[in-house]
């Protein structure tokens, strides 16, 4: 049952009188439950919670924690086909898409319970102390990772489920000894309360402390503007738009003690088309984008909003072989009014730009919030003159740019922002000729996909779900995979010190 209330730690809260709903985008109404917007002093309190919690979480061993993720889990389950159904009245996605997402969020959750059962993943270290060395005596020294404090996490519109209250950053944080405080996203705030109460039931089970966990509701930025203000909050897991992500940052930056965001941003995500690919698999190319491109409605970061090829029949060929097989897939609902509505914003925007041709857009009348899909093209000299076709479409849109030649691609790559993906198009033969390609998108990107599509995250330690800004606000850092963990710890030395007061870890 969804109660409306915010968790502050273990308890429901509900001390505002301001409420809101959540909306059903496929039906076109609003929910029927409604949510209770934190106060500064529920915010207080969890924060102190979550402060008082990490005193005693971050020394629980990793095997406990590990239970803990594992009990989450369990009770994530547990919820059944409910929280499937309030998942997809909330999103309008389908049936199945929750599943898999549900899937995912069990899956990470034992993946990090799997990482901390041992203490390998600390970074241990141990240079014992030699006193007769010369000229100096060399001190005895211990190294290993701990967490930092309590982490606000903020849900993703787009992941109900594996990027919001349970998810990957609130997961990793967890798996590292620091409490959190989850903002949930206003768009599926039912959702979070559901998982939010599957969270406090294993930490219950499981004994760890009250103010491990809190989750607030929001229905707009002030909720989350206090969190990361508050002088308790130490680090601050972020996904969605570059302004949004920015935003954070700058005020997590200008505390007094500034603390790390790290934000998963926007991306339009480079896929390079070699002319010998183009030439021999365009229909198979084509086939395969379509998919791609309007998998979700197009509400993933790594949906392939630019392909770059060279100017020939052979891309002209599959420029309107691509748009016509784009545009014949059916419309599909988006998550919410508001995001369907900037979609079509920033697709009028980037439509009215000179020297950008719309090859085909989906003209068959839709249900109020379903997308129309759409192809543009543009040439290469127009792209590199205009940095406003630079800029993401959240949505089931695509542009191509034809290139004149090599250079003015590699150019065209090398004044890209930062991006999570770049994905390259080759046969065998053209092996030889992508040497510059490669070495220029590495600098742009987190991580290059060959011959496939970057639709499909997988959650594994080789994965990097990041990249150079506006990416990602640290591309040194991964929001998916082990690997996240490390976000939310920092080196710690011992120097010296008796046995007896070592971390059994370093003894």
């Amino acid at each position: 049952m969804i109660t409306g209330k915010n968790y502050i730690g273990n308890k429901l809260s509900a001390k505002g009188n301001k409420t809101f709903t959540t909306f059903n985008p496929k039906l076109n109404i609003p929910n029927q439950y409604e949510l209770t917007e934190a106060t500064p002093e529920e915010i207080d309190e969890a924060v102190a919670l979550a402060s008082s919690a990490f005193r005693v979480y971050r020394n629980v061993p990793g095997t406990k924690r590990a239970a803990f993720l594992n009990a989450i889990a369990d009770e994530i389950l547990a919820l059944g086909d409910e929280l499937l159904e309030v998942y997809s009245s909330e999103s309008g996605l389908p049936q199945g898409r929750a599943m898999g997402e549900r899937g995912r969020t069990i899956g990470q959750l034992r993946a990090f319970a799997d990482l901390i059962s041992d203490e390998n993943w600390r970074e241990i270290s141990i240079d014992e102390a030699i006193p007769g060395r010369e000229p100096l005596p060399k001190p005895d020294l211990r190294k290993l990772l701990i967490p930092l404090g309590p982490v606000v996490v903020f849900g993703a519109s787009n992941f109900p489920l594996a990027f919001s209250t349970a998810g990957g950053d609130a997961a990793s944080a967890l798996a590292a000894g620091c409490p959190i405080i989850v903002k949930s996203h206003p768009m599926h705030a039912g959702t979070g309360e559901m998982v939010a109460s599957a969270v406090v039931k294993a930490a219950e089970k499981t004994g760890m402390p009250e103010g491990v966990f809190s989750n607030l509701n929001s229905s707009g930025i002030e909720v989350g503007v206090q969190l990361v203000k508050h002088p308790g909050v130490k680090a601050v897991g972020f996904t969605g738009s570059i302004r949004g992500g920015r935003a954070l940052y700058d005020i997590a930056a200008s505390r007094e003690e500034p603390i790390p965001v790290f934000a998963e941003m926007g991306s339009i995500n480079p896929v390079i088309m070699m002319p010998g690919a183009m030439e021999n698999r365009r229909e198979q190319l084509a086939t395969t984008y379509a998919s791609s491109i309007t998998l979700g409605t197009g509400q993933f970061c790594t949906n392939p909003g630019l392909l770059l090829c060279m100017k020939n029949d052979a891309s002209d060929a599959f420029i309107e072989d691509l748009a016509q097989k784009t545009v014949a897939v059916d419309a599909q609902c988006m998550l919410h009014p508001n995001i369907k509505a900037n979609y079509d914003k920033m697709r009028s925007s980037i439509s009215a730009q000179e020297g950008l041709e719309v090859v085909a857009e989906y003209e068959t009348a839709t249900q109020e919030n379903f997308a129309a899909s759409q192809i543009a093209k543009v040439s290469g000299a127009s792209f590199l003159a205009n940095k406003n076709l630079h800029h993401e479409v959240f949505g089931p849109f695509s542009m191509v740019v034809q290139c004149k030649d090599e250079e003015e691609l590699v150019n065209i790559i090398d004044q890209l922002e930062g991006q999570l993906t770049g994905t390259l198009i080759a046969d065998e033969e053209e092996y030889q000729d992508l040497g510059t390609i490669v070495d220029t998108l590495q600098q742009r990107v987190g991580r290059i996909i060959f011959n496939g599509v970057p639709t499909g995250v997988e959650v594994c330690a080789s994965m990097t779900h990041g990249g150079p800004y506006p990416a990602s606000t640290d591309s040194r850092y991964t929001a998916v995979g082990i690997n996240a963990i490390k976000r939310w710890v920092r080196p710690f030395s011992f120097q010296d010190f008796p046995k007896e007061l070592l971390p059994e870890a370093l003894k």
